[in-house]
């Protein structure tokens, strides 16, 4: 270990109260007032240079280095989720309805203990950091885009983000250059056939059988049309039609998503998909309203900051404890900052095999991840800001 990350053994307990305080007391995307006030204050407590509303509802600090160098940026995100905690834990959720099912509040402690280290570092830190406390990462159009435009990146020259992820090991970390998370787009598709009684299919277009069908065919557009050496998912996740038993529905709605890596990839589903729906309603004599809503894009790690964040978690936890990750066809709004700078994503590991996975009911995370996430963040930026004054 390190003598830079030495001190943060000492701010765990603070790690650890501040990530529950956060869980007991979780705000939904877009709706986020006390969590971002709370942020805030912390960071100025410490002397930190803080700029709020950033993007809607971001708080951007800032720490000045003593020497001059590059600018590092590190984000942390701190939206909670629209699902009943189900914990029977002391620091369970007081918000009916609402919780922190996906580590945005140990992302969020984690870069605090992260702003504290490094501001007690900051007379002999040769550059600067920009900590990105990010509203609204799990609801598109998410608040990275936003936080950009209102000038969050300004004179970053590279960014770091990391996950705690709870099924994944603590103690072990998973990196990988290039596509690492999908993008998530959306999809929503109304058919318009013709009701009738269900003793006569014969005078009806039956939006349900209709509906079923489509269901069907857009499976086979990455089955059997595209190439399967590229990754990509078609789900179908709602299909809601009539209202009876003995009548056929006239109208029936499907929504789902698409998961790709590649954008020509995305492109070429929604051709097919578009192709597929209007031969079948044709077929039948239906009509239809068909909407695609692109969502966050692929997030691309940069081949230097990786190997970097790799080196680092390598000789904080161990060789055997870091591995090269597969990619998830999850989503996540860091993908915009990659698209901006250089940068890397990486996932903590926060659990084990036996913890439910993110977005459940019963979701929670080892909580000694933070400091294993907050060690790396810390060294990382050092190796970085050294390594470029250097040349």
């Amino acid at each position: 270990m390190s003598e830079r990350t030495a001190g943060l053994d000492a701010l765990y307990p603070e790690m650890v109260e501040r990530r529950r305080y956060l869980h007991q007391h979780p705000e939904l995307s877009f709706q986020e007032v006390e969590t971002p006030r709370y942020i805030a204050q912390h960071l100025k407590t410490l002397g930190i240079e803080v700029k709020t509303g950033v993007g809607g509802r971001g708080v951007v600090g800032y720490i000045r280095g003593g020497k001059p160098g590059k600018t590092v940026a590190l984000r942390a995100d701190f939206d909670a989720l629209p699902i009943a905690d189900g914990k029977e834990v002391a620091y369970r959720s007081t918000v009916p309805g609402v919780m922190h099912a996906c580590g945005h509040d140990g992302h969020t402690a984690t870069l605090l203990a992260v702003a504290k280290t490094l501001m007690q570092q900051r007379e002999s830190l040769p550059g600067n950091v920009v900590l990105i406390h990010q509203h609204a990462e799990e609801v598109v159009p998410g608040g990275a885009r936003d936080m950009i435009a209102d000038g969050c990146l300004e004179g970053v020259d590279v960014i770091f983000g990391t996950h705690l992820w709870s099924t994944i090991d603590l103690g072990h970390v998973g990196v990988r250059t290039g596509p690492i998370m999908a993008a998530a787009d959306k999809f929503e598709l109304t058919l318009y056939g013709k009701g009738g009684h269900g003793a006569k299919p014969h005078e009806t277009i039956d939006a349900v059988l209709l509906g079923a069908t489509i269901v069907k065919e857009l499976q086979s557009i990455v089955s059997r049309q595209l190439n399967p050496l590229e990754p990509a998912v078609v789900t179908v996740g709602t299909l809601h039609a009539g209202n009876t038993f003995n009548v056929i529905a006239d109208q029936a709605t499907l929504t789902g998503t698409v998961r790709t890596f590649n954008e020509a990839t995305a492109d070429e589903i929604i051709e097919r998909m578009e192709q597929t729906i209007k031969g079948i309603c044709q077929a039948v004599g239906a009509t239809y309203q068909f909407t695609y809503e692109k969502g966050y894009p692929a997030v691309v790690n940069h081949a230097v900051p990786t190997v970097l964040i790799e080196s680092v978690a390598r000789e904080i936890l161990g060789d055997k404890h870091v591995f090269e990750i597969e990619p998830t066809m999850g989503g996540e709004d860091f993908a915009y900052y990659l698209q901006h700078v250089p940068g890397a994503f990486f996932f903590t590991g926060a659990g084990d095999a036996s913890y439910p996975p993110h977005h459940h009911p019963q979701f929670d995370f080892k909580e000694p991840a933070m400091l294993d996430a907050a060690r790396i963040l810390v060294e990382a930026t050092w190796r970085y800001l050294e390594q470029t004054a250097e040349a």
